[in-house]
């Protein structure tokens, strides 16, 4: 399962923002996560990671269960990984940092809380609010922390060298490329390598590889502002940035649906920041769903954008994978608009007429996959 890490300094929300991903009213948390994390205005109040597993909200699957009428829906899901804040130093041992850097290895993307919001109720480590500084000092440590591991890598390379080991004089000097840049404090995923060494260094534990989505922990009385709010924070090396209000986001899964979507209508929001946000974690880590639906079941399925139909296949069953003779396919939306032409009729009905639209195609090993295809995978073990 996908894990990203929620990460940030003390008392920016990151407990707070996981405690509305897991509330039972919003997600299905794990038997381990199902203990709300402690919230509380001091540092280090989060000392091992709470995890919960958190369903990635798709409409799609609502209408496929209906026009399928399927016994079981599946959404597919992230598992959010609630890290105790990191300070100045971190990467020197400060504040417990090494442990904490240790869990942010174990992610595979990361969700960087910032605080935009003034609360004199809530002590700042910094004793003021200074977005682009927090987020800047989050990044400087993870980027010293990677440092540390490509010296360590560089002594390893360099006696390599010396026993004259394939691919190890290249391996070096991309080390080095990447030990320069770091030291800029440049992240390692804006380093430019050509692509051999890309290829070589891809699989290195380096923290600033790791695809990263800013979440602006903003106040109520920011959002109708909070695209101008943050730009200080988006202008800098066209970081992706998701303003939302955790308090609010908070407060609304407390509301019945009709309160929940008129408090939505009145800020100009058309979806809560919690959706928006798991939404946008499958953009940052290059993820598409594609579907299968039938009576027994409707079911979203995570791959990485690119991947071909076996490669999906795959996904279900590795059988699948390797006896793969062909995918069926129809788009979604294509289903759903063949559907709606059809003033009554069964969802075998709206399939038929898509495919006489020629909307269902029979693809080979080589088609890739799109988001929102519902396919029907042929095999021979």
């Amino acid at each position: 399962m996908l894990r990203v890490g929620i990460v940030g300094l003390p008392n920016v929300g990151k407990s707070t923002l996981f405690n509305a991903l897991t509330n039972p009213a919003f997600a299905k948390a794990t038997a381990g996560a199902g203990k709300l994390a402690e919230a509380a205005n001091f540092p280090f109040t989060t000392i091992e990671p709470n995890v919960g597993v958190v369903p990635v909200p798709d409409e799609r699957l609502e209408v496929l269960t209906k026009m399928f009428k399927s016994v079981k829906t599946v959404p597919t899901s992230i598992e959010f990984v609630d890290i105790a804040g990191l300070v100045k130093d971190a990467h020197a041992g400060e504040g417990l940092g090494n442990k904490f850097l240790s869990h942010i290895r174990e992610v595979d993307a990361i969700v960087h809380v910032v605080r935009f919001f003034e609360d004199g109720n809530v002590t700042h480590v910094a004793n003021k609010v200074d977005p682009a500084s927090d987020a800047a000092t989050i990044a400087t440590e993870l980027a010293l922390a990677d440092l540390e591991t490509i010296k360590r890598l560089i002594a390893n390379a360099e006696m390599d060298v010396k026993k004259q080991i394939k691919n190890a004089p290249a391996r070096l000097a991309g080390l080095h490329q990447l030990e320069t840049g770091l030291a800029k404090g440049t992240q390692a995923r804006d380093i430019s390598l050509d692509d051999k060494n890309q290829k070589i260094l891809g699989a290195l534990p380096l923290l600033t590889l790791k695809p990263v989505l800013y979440v602006a922990n903003i106040s109520e009385q920011q959002i109708a502002n909070a695209d101008e709010i943050i730009k200080t924070l988006s202008s800098q090396d066209k970081n992706t940035v998701l303003p939302l209000s955790v308090k609010i986001e908070q407060e609304l899964i407390s509301l019945p649906d009709e309160e929940r979507k008129t408090f939505l209508k009145e800020y100009g929001l058309r979806d809560t920041g919690l959706n928006r946000l798991i939404k946008s974690c499958y953009q940052v880590l290059g993820l598409i769903t594609f579907l299968t639906t039938g009576p027994d079941e409707t079911r979203a399925w995570t791959v990485t954008t690119g991947s071909t139909a076996p490669q999906a296949a795959g996904k279900i069953h590795s059988d699948f994978e390797r006896g793969f003779i062909r995918a069926e396919t129809v788009a979604y939306q294509d289903l759903i608009a063949a559907g709606s032409q059809l003033r009554q009729g069964s969802a075998g009905q709206a399939y038929a007429a898509a495919r006489a639209q020629g909307k269902v195609r029979d693809e080979g090993k080589e088609y890739i996959v799109q988001d929102g295809d519902i396919i029907i995978f042929k095999f021979n073990v």
